[in-house]
């Protein structure tokens, strides 16, 4: 199998950090695939994985071979993933999710470099994915699964209109997700005020002369959300999502601006109880949001212990059964432990805990992006049915700008640390001005468009 392996079928995971050796260098990783299956010396087989790097869209000029992977980007690291992948020049190759972390630009540059690839090498390609839009762009024919058997097979354009499978066309309908209630009245009445926030890195490394290089993640940036709102925050890896949301919750400092809740400064270095109660976050990956050694009972309970409530244990107990059964689940679970539950559940359980202090604005980090889009739905369903009944406002950050758009009534477009454009989603997405804009919606999948073109 280990011949077969990398020169005859190769292989590209999800997550390229984890498949990356990060003590070695890129050029060297990929020449170690060479080397294994050719009978070729160590400086060969080093020239040879130089021409593949370039080939994948890492000239020697920008991205020398002697880089690791920590020195590069998501989509950078992919591409250096599939140049192991291609190294032999296989006649199969699996793809693994190899977008689904990657943000639209980033993924439209992925998608369009696989088919290139397939083409030149004449290669067949497997590629395994939970966005219908990704397989409609690329695939030829179409393999739908459910519980380790196929339901549906056939070529691509039974998404079209064969499908036949009660779960393929729940599969679809899921793919195409439009929230329950985009016409919430939303209140007028400012809820978090973010105003002229910057925040600037320096680079620490030990330099002789000169002044340090300095970062500037965001830049002056301002916005608001209203109670009872929906608010979407979109733009590529690297733009500043992440560092304005870490502002908002007072884990990051900003050099200057203000950022105020309900009336209440946030500061990183000293955010108070009341702030904490208010605002909650549901991170993407919510089996690493959680001690694996802690039950659901205690795992929901915690912002309880951190707040020091004086809430008896018994009243704890009902009010976990209670949520847990608002999210859906079942409210013995309390006694299970988190390798128990599947993703969807597990980000249930998340949702839960952030809801166990009633707050008035939770921040959800790419929290679907890792589900597949039948439990995607059932998820933003509940996020629409809860906020209706604890009258919360959202913001959520992500690179879907699907999603954005079918839950939020308002987006922020964020591009090198700046907001460069804001207004009504369906504005945005219909006539958007910001030459940005255009290019982040236009590198979208569309499953709706990428139907329309299949005959």
């Amino acid at each position: 199998m280990c011949t077969i392996r990398g020169r005859d079928i190769g292989f590209i995971f999800q997550e390229p950090m984890t498949a990356l050796n990060p003590l070695k260098t890129i050029g060297e990783q990929v020449s170690e695939v060479i080397r294994i299956h050719k009978k070729i010396n160590k400086f060969d087989a080093l020239n040879s994985a130089a021409t593949i790097l370039d080939r994948v869209g890492l000239p020697q000029t920008d991205f020398p071979s002697t880089r690791y992977p920590f020195e590069l980007s998501g989509g950078q690291r992919q591409r250096v993933v599939i140049a192991m992948a291609i190294a032999i020049k296989p006649k199969l190759i699996i793809a693994d999710e190899p977008s689904t972390a990657l943000d639209v630009t980033t993924q439209a540059k992925l998608i369009k470099l696989l088919k290139k690839l397939v083409i030149e090498d004449n290669i067949c390609l497997i590629m395994i994915t939970h966005d219908l839009s990704v397989i409609a762009e690329m695939a030829d024919k179409i393999i739908i699964m459910r519980n380790g058997e196929i339901v549906e097979r056939g070529k691509i354009n039974i998404l079209k209109n064969g499908l036949k499978n009660d779960y393929s066309k729940n599969l679809l309908k899921a793919s195409n997700y439009k929230s329950k209630n985009l016409n919430k009245k939303i209140s007028n009445q400012t809820l978090l005020k973010v105003d002229n926030i910057s925040r600037h890195y320096s680079d620490n490394s030990f330099r002789f002369f000169g002044e340090k290089k300095v970062f500037k993640a965001v830049k002056n940036v301002s916005f608001s959300i209203n109670y009872n709102e929906n608010v979407g925050l979109v733009g590529e890896s690297g733009c500043g999502k992440s560092t304005i949301t870490r502002a908002i919750l007072g884990l990051d400092p900003i050099i200057n601006g203000k950022i105020i809740l309900e009336g209440d400064e946030i500061k990183a270095s000293n955010v108070s109880k009341n702030i904490r109660k208010k605002l909650q976050v549901v991170f993407q990956d919510p089996y690493g949001s959680f001690n694996p050694r802690h039950n659901v009972l205690k795992l929901i309970s915690e912002p309880l212990y951190l707040e020091q409530s004086q809430i008896s244990d018994y009243e704890k107990l009902n009010l976990v059964k209670e949520l847990l059964e608002h999210v859906g689940l079942n409210a013995e679970d309390h006694k299970k432990f988190i390798h128990e539950f599947s993703g969807g559940q597990r980000q249930r359980i998340a949702i839960a805990r952030s809801l166990i202090l009633r707050p008035k604005l939770i921040i959800l980090d790419e929290a679907v992006s890792a589900l597949d889009v039948s439990i995607r739905a059932q998820i933003l369903d509940l996020l629409v049915e809860l906020s209706e009944s604890y009258g919360l406002s959202y913001l959520f950050i992500s690179h879907d700008l699907s999603l954005v758009k079918s839950i939020t009534s308002r987006v922020l477009v964020m591009k090198s640390g700046q907001i460069v454009e804001s207004g009504n989603t369906k504005d945005i997405f219909n006539s958007p001005s910001h030459a940005y804009t255009k290019s982040l919606i236009a590198s979208s999948p569309n499953l709706e468009s990428s139907l329309r073109r299949l005959t």
